[in-house]
C-alpha cells in the first residue's frame, strides 16, 4: 500500500532571503491537492504548495519520485491524477509567456550550425507564426540576454563547439526571453563541473533577486544551491515534506519521510545524505 503523504510545516514567505515585495505577496503558482499516479504507482498526493515572487524552492528526491513530472504539470503539459495548478491564478497551460523554462544539460552534438545567438533567438520570436524574421528590436533582445548571462563573446560560435557551461548559459538567456515571472529549471547543474555550477546559479539567483523571479529548482544535489534555497520539497516513496533546508534535511525527518533509518552530516558547509533506499545515496550528496 502505498503510504500517505507526510508534510512538514510550511515557513512563512517573508523568510525568503529575497527583497520579494512584501511579506505576504500573490502567489505566482499554486498546486492544490495535488497527485500524480500511474497505474498503481502513487509518485505524490495530498501536494499543497504556493509558490511566491522572489522564493527559491528546490526540488530533491531520487531517480523515479516524480520531479520532472511536477514541473511538467507547472508548464500544462502532464495532466494530474487530481487537483489542480494555478499559474498567476489560472489553469496551468502549456505555452505560457510568464514561465521561463531551463531543461537538462545536454551536450549539443560538434558540427551543429546553429550559433549561441541562433538558440537565444528562438525564446524572442521562436513561438511565432510565420517565416522566422527578425527585427532589429529582436536582435538588441538577444543582445542584452546575452550579456546578462556573460555569452556575449562566444554567441556567433556553433553551439557544437562550446562547453557544457557555455551551452547552457545560452540556455539560460533563452529561458528569460518572455522576462518570466517563473523560473523552472530541471537539473540545469547537471554533468557540469564546480565551476561552471556555480555559475550557472548564480545566475538563476541574480534574477530571482534582481526581478523577484519565482524559482523552483530540481535537482539530485543541493549543495550548490543550498545558500540560495529558501524552501526544498523532498519526495521519496509517494510521500513528500516541505520545510525551510535546515527543518527539511535532518535525520529525524528524513527517517520518518523514508520509513528507515536516514543520517544526515553537515561537513564544510555541505550536506551528505547516508541510508536513504532505492538508490538515493548514490548521490553522494543530499538526494
Amino acid at each position: 500500500m502505498t503510504p500517505e503523504p507526510t508534510t512538514a510545516p510550511t515557513p512563512a514567505p517573508a523568510r525568503s532571503r529575497s527583497p520579494g515585495p512584501a511579506a505576504h505577496p500573490a502567489p505566482v503558482l499554486s498546486i492544490r491537492g495535488g497527485a500524480l499516479r500511474f497505474g498503481p504507482r502513487t509518485l505524490w498526493s495530498g501536494l499543497d504548495l504556493d509558490v511566491h515572487p522572489g522564493e527559491f524552492i528546490a526540488v530533491l528526491g531520487a531517480n523515479g519520485t516524480g520531479k520532472t513530472s511536477l514541473l511538467k504539470a507547472m508548464l500544462g503539459e502532464q495532466r494530474l491524477s487530481a487537483g489542480e495548478v494555478l499559474v498567476d491564478g489560472h489553469p496551468a497551460h502549456r505555452g505560457h509567456r510568464g514561465i521561463g523554462y531551463i531543461p537538462q544539460q545536454k551536450i549539443v552534438a560538434p558540427g551543429t550550425p546553429l550559433r549561441g545567438r541562433d538558440l537565444v533567438m528562438l525564446g524572442v520570436n521562436g513561438r511565432r507564426y510565420g517565416p522566422p524574421i527578425t527585427s532589429r528590436a529582436d536582435r538588441e533582445k538577444v543582445d542584452a540576454l546575452l550579456a546578462a548571462v556573460g555569452a556575449t563573446d562566444y554567441a556567433d560560435q556553433p553551439l557544437g563547439s562550446l562547453s557544457g557551461g557555455e551551452q547552457q548559459r545560452l540556455r539560460v538567456a533563452q529561458s528569460l526571453a518572455d522576462d518570466p515571472a517563473l523560473l523552472l529549471c530541471d537539473e540545469p547543474l547537471m554533468s557540469l563541473d564546480l565551476h561552471h555550477q556555480r555559475g550557472v546559479s548564480e545566475l538563476i539567483d541574480a534574477r530571482r533577486r534582481d526581478h523577484a523571479t519565482a524559482v523552483v529548482f530540481v535537482t539530485h544535489d543541493v549543495n550548490p544551491v543550498l545558500g540560495m534555497v529558501d524552501r526544498v520539497l523532498y519526495l521519496a516513496h509517494g510521500r513528500f515534506t516541505i520545510g525551510a533546508p535546515d527543518e527539511v534535511l535532518r535525520s529525524e525527518v528524513l527517517s520518518q519521510l523514508y520509513g528507515t533509518p536516514v543520517d544526515v552530516f553537515h561537513s564544510h558547509g555541505r550536506i551528505v545524505v547516508v541510508g536513504a533506499p532505492d538508490g538515493d545515496h548514490h548521490h553522494g550528496v543530499v538526494a
